[in-house]
Formats: C-alpha cells, structure tokens, sequence
C-alpha cells in the first residue's frame, strides 16, 4: 500500500514548524506550502483548511488536519516505529500527553509577546504591561521545563519524543522574549534540540522568518 501524500501549510517560524519539525523527525516525504506571516491566510481558499485561518494544515491524504497538537498524536500513532510517541498503555502516556499539551500553554505567551513586539508595528499600539506581564508568564513556563530537565536529558526518562519538538518549539520562539540561558537545564537541552539535523531543516532562510531580530526585551521603565 502506498504512503499518503502529505503536504503542509506553513509559515516560517510559526506553530506549525512543529509540525515541519516532526515530519523531518519522521524521516517522512512531504510537501511544503510556505505562506507569508499576514491575513492571507484569511483567504476562503485555506480557510477550507483551517478554519482559523492559521497554521499548521496538514493535508495527509484525504484528510486535511490543524492543530499541533493533534498532528502530532496522530503522526505518532500512525508511523509508531520512529519512537516519538507513547502508545496508550505505555508507562510514558499520561506523561507524553501532558507534555505535548504544555507546549500550547508555554506557546500562548510567545503568541501574545510576538503579536505586541513583531504584529503591531507602531509602537502607539503596544502595551508596556502586557509585554511585562507576559514576559514573566513564559519565563515561568522556562522555569517548568527548567525544572523537569533538571534530572534526564529530554523531557521523558524514554528519550527524546515528540513532546521535545512541541515543547522546544515554544523554548526556540521563545528565546526572542526571555533568555534561555537563565535557565540552565533548559539551555543544555535547548542546544541538545537545535543541533538535530531535522530542527535545522525546519529553519527558515535567513530573512525569511517572522522576527527581524535575535532578542526582543521588555521595555523600560518609562520616562
């Protein structure tokens, strides 16, 4: 039986290279649609895929999938022989399933920051409180992963899984808001992640991405 095509709809640096990430990791054939960061994806064309108008859409046969999440459940179930899942009834499952899922909390703070510093260009438009505030919230989710990683190398004693690609997804977006080297055990399993072969195809090409700079720091106080 022949594998289904696959063909993902993407957007450099956002949500969905978790999804390009893992379709690396997998080692499977595919398609990339690339899409430029912007209300295009408010077009009923790819409206029919995602309804959200947002990334990922996974076409993977004759289904059409979004959300990361998701995604990845079923392209861990479907090709379990890659190891980046945990089956049900696996000691590892209810861990695999909370850490695939913190990544979306961890994800909802770089989404806010990236909207206030890269979205909303004019600097009348952004709030000092929400960049603060949100600031400290992802550096809290650092603070979880930090604390988890503190023990094991990846975020399952199993090794390295699907849950290290959503959550070192959220670690890489992230790192344009909050310092990853305050935290350590982070950092360490950071630099592990970023230099597989598969997270660097999952890069965009310089200039290509989303943020036009290394580091967005909070603001100062006001003068």
């Amino acid at each position: 039986m022949s594998a289904p095509a696959i063909r993902l709809h993407h957007v450099h640096q956002a949500r969905s290279m978790r999804t390009l990430w893992l379709l690396h990791e997998l080692g499977l054939d595919f398609e990339t649609v690339v899409h430029p960061f912007g209300k295009n994806l408010r077009d009923p064309s790819y409206l029919a895929l995602n309804p959200a108008g947002r990334v990922p859409a996974l076409e993977i046969g004759d289904q059409t999938m979004f959300e990361t999440g998701a995604i990845a459940e079923y392209l861990c179930e479907t090709y379990p022989q890659a190891g980046l899942g945990r089956a049900v009834g696996d000691a590892e499952r209810a861990d695999w399933l909370v850490w695939l899922h913190f990544a979306e909390t961890v994800a909802q703070h770089v989404a806010a920051l990236t909207q206030q510093h890269v979205a909303l260009y004019e600097a009348s438009m952004r709030s000092e409180i929400v960049m603060k505030l949100e600031a400290a919230r992802l550096g809290k989710c650092f603070g979880v992963l930090d604390d988890r990683l503190a023990r094991r190398d990846y975020l399952l004693d199993g090794g390295f899984s699907a849950v290290d690609i959503a959550c070192g997804y959220a670690a890489y977006a992230g790192g344009h808001y909050v310092k990853r080297d305050a935290y350590p055990a982070l950092a360490a399993w950071y630099e592990r992640l970023s230099g597989r072969a598969a997270f660097q195809a999952s890069l965009p090409p310089e200039g290509a991405g989303i943020y036009g700079a290394e580091f967005y720091p909070a603001p100062g106080p006001s003068t």
